[in-house]
């Protein structure tokens, strides 16, 4: 890669991140950021997989935000914006991955577990939500799995906190720099199939790994009371993102938004969402499971009860 042309692509990344980055007094700083190792050679004699993770690392030298990412892919990238969610390619990965669904079922105990890999766009993915919702719908209790949830799209996460209240919710706010304008997330009125409902008890399993939308989930559910985390703190992704294209090869991801709770202004960004029941990650789907056949033995053992009570109690022996 010739001199001038690795310099056209930092400019390139320059131009994406000044027009688009949420804050532009960051984006201002991170623009001298890299003309300043441009000019001193920090980029000379890289490959691309090597260039974009020099870049990468300046780009999240001045405020941390792990959105903000120059990536190399094997592949020609898409244009804009969403222009690979509607690719073939992308379909296809939605669909080997289930949707972001891993798991579905009911652990003995009746005890609900869904495990979430990545918030697809509900246009592919709201089918395989309703059916693992609709699915733990009866449980006594539910545990929803995020510790390998890598992100999504903030209203795959309205969709499925939906199934988890009982009347809308006004759980997170979203302000983006473009129009400067700030949208309300709302859980939605109507989901198909059976709710979960807004009475029963959920805790959310958190670890390191967990991003962006991933964090979301877990942060709504937290500050509205609904669910109580067990685990260890998340990644620290709040700013919404997009993708714009830099060169055939190249593409960078930049922060257009900022999420976040509309009762305080806090968010979850660098610090990540902390959580209640602090233990090790690889812990954490053994301390919420007895957590929630504790509750489940609280609520008896008399008539069409005592199987499960039966169940419960076998389950935390094993534990």
């Amino acid at each position: 890669m010739g001199s001038q042309a690795r310099a056209a692509q930092v400019e390139e990344v320059i131009r994406r991140v000044e027009a688009h980055y949420v804050f532009s007094d960051v984006a201002a700083k991170l623009a001298k950021v890299l003309r300043a190792r441009l000019d001193e050679g920090a980029y000379a004699d890289l490959d691309d997989p090597e260039f974009a993770t020099v870049v990468t690392a300046d780009l999240q030298s001045v405020n941390d935000d792990r959105h903000l990412r120059l990536r190399h892919h094997v592949d020609p990238v898409a244009e804009d914006g969403d222009a690979d969610h509607v690719s073939d390619d992308f379909r296809q990965a939605a669909a080997l991955e289930n949707f972001g669904i891993a798991s579905a079922r009911r652990l003995p105990g009746n005890v609900g577990y869904v495990d979430t890999t990545l918030l697809y766009p509900l246009d592919l993915a709201a089918p395989a939500f309703s059916a693992a919702m609709t699915l733990v719908a009866p449980a006594d209790a539910l545990l929803i799995d995020v510790r390998h949830n890598r992100g999504g799209a903030p209203e795959a996460s309205a969709f499925l906190q939906s199934y988890l209240v009982d009347e809308p919710t006004h759980y997170l706010d979203i302000y983006e720099r473009d129009g400067d304008r700030v949208t309300q997330m709302w859980t939605l009125p109507y989901v198909p199939g059976p709710k979960f409902g807004g009475t029963k008890p959920i805790w959310v399993l958190t670890g390191p790994a967990t991003f962006s939308g991933g964090e979301d989930l877990a942060f709504s559910l937290q500050r509205q009371g609904r669910a109580k985390t067990v685990g260890e703190a998340t990644r620290g992704g709040a700013h919404p993102r997009e993708q714009y294209k830099v060169d055939t090869y190249l593409d960078v991801t930049v922060s257009i938004a900022r999420a976040y709770d509309p009762k305080t202004g806090e968010n979850w960004e660098g610090a990540g969402v902390p959580p209640d029941v602090p233990v090790a990650a690889d812990k954490a789907f053994d301390t919420a499971y007895e957590l929630a056949l504790r509750h489940v033995l609280e609520l008896g053992d008399q008539g069409p009860r005592r199987v499960v009570a039966d169940e419960a109690r076998t389950a935390l022996d094993r534990l």
